[in-house]
């Protein structure tokens, strides 16, 4: 028995979801007539990532472009980091019971607020050596984060993530005038990648949260993914 399960470590999504993914479900839907124009679909998990691309987009772009006082971008990039954490947590409670992973929530809580406080401390003490390494310091914690996750999760698409921000801190030297750009760049990319992909992960651990009506469910609709995968090799 392998440690990561043996499916594509990304793929296209599948429709057949169980419960804990449909819970929440967006979903949009555009055609003109008969002619289908755009049909994608966001699992909860997926619009936590979509929220936080727009959260770094809003962050990293505004220290690169606008001059704006540091002591105000921390006071508001805080409060924004601690409203995306919020919604990561009310978001995803649901899903993280069903498959035992309420402890990733806690995890990435944790990375994102003391990153905050800490880049705050940097700032308003004047803590010079860590102001010039924030962005290094932000892609280390999101690095931490994805791996804490992929290990958890049994996810090579999660841990891929997390080598992905580590390159990107070996490469912030050779553009020292655009690391904040980079830095929201790679954050970005990979959010918006996990949001419109299938990773890989585990099978559920336990179904205690769901009613056997859902538990049957999930299985059904896990034959029909696996059916689809075999039609399509």
């Amino acid at each position: 028995m392998t440690f990561f399960p043996n499916e594509p470590i990304v793929r296209w999504k599948q429709e057949h979801l169980p419960v804990q993914d449909l819970e929440g479900l967006w979903t949009l839907n555009w055609k003109i007539g008969n002619r289908q124009l755009l049909h994608r679909f966001y699992t909860r998990i997926d619009q936590i990532f979509l929220i936080w691309a727009g959260v770094t987009t809003v962050i990293f772009a505004t220290a690169q472009f606008f001059p704006i006082s540091w002591t105000i971008q921390a006071i508001c990039w805080t409060a924004l980091t601690a409203l995306g954490t919020a919604c990561m947590a009310g978001l995803t409670w649901f899903w993280v019971r069903v498959e035992k992973l309420r402890w990733l929530v806690y995890w990435w809580a944790i990375l994102m607020i003391g990153g905050a406080v800490l880049t705050d401390l940097s700032i308003f003490l004047g803590w010079g050596q860590i102001l010039m390494r924030l962005c290094p310091l932000w892609l280390g914690l999101t690095a931490l984060g994805y791996i804490g996750t992929g290990l958890g999760m049994r996810s090579r698409s999660f841990i891929l993530a997390g080598i992905f921000h580590l390159l990107g801190i070996i490469i912030l030297p050779f553009f020292p005038t655009w690391q904040f750009l980079i830095t929201g760049t790679i954050v970005g990319i990979a959010l918006l990648l996990l949001a419109e992909l299938q990773w890989d992960m585990r099978e559920t651990i336990d179904y205690d949260v769901l009613t056997p009506e859902q538990v049957e469910f999930n299985f059904q609709q896990r034959r029909l993914c696996e059916l689809e995968d075999r039609q399509k090799v």
